[in-house]
């Protein structure tokens, strides 16, 4: 009789071991759903970051050939492949060895979307060029 009470009393301890393992499985899954929405975003910006840091790229080299070119310091603001790129220039002559030189001071930034959205990025850019003056 006795051996019985005891046989009767474990019959509920595999259902909550059912339950608590089912728990544990929803819990897991659930964490795999997350990390795979987070991987597809993650691939989706560095997919943005790179072609926004083009985009300033070629702002960049828009803004060399503009001042190479023409030796006026070029500044403007331009959409390239849906990115707002904006390029600003800034000149200083000097006088090394009898040849007068232009220093531009190139910045570049392409960005898309609004500061602080989750679909925000930007990237910029700077050089300097020389150029002889003739």
């Amino acid at each position: 009789m006795i051996e019985r009470g005891l046989i009767g009393s474990q019959k509920g301890f595999s259902i909550v071991t059912a339950l608590f393992i089912l728990l544990v499985l929803a819990v897991l899954g659930g964490f795999m759903v997350t990390m795979s929405g987070v991987q597809s975003r993650t691939s989706l910006w560095a997919v943005q970051g790179a072609r926004a840091y083009h985009a300033a790229r070629s702002g960049l080299e828009w803004g060399v050939f503009q001042d190479l070119s023409t030796g006026v310091c070029a500044s403007d603001t331009f959409t390239v492949d849906g990115f707002t790129v904006s390029v600003t220039c800034s000149e200083e002559s000097f006088s090394e060895g009898g040849q007068n030189y232009k220093v531009y001071s190139l910045s570049s930034l392409a960005q898309s979307g609004t500061y602080g959205d989750i679909d925000y990025v930007s990237r910029q850019l700077r050089a300097r060029i020389t150029g002889a003056t003739p």
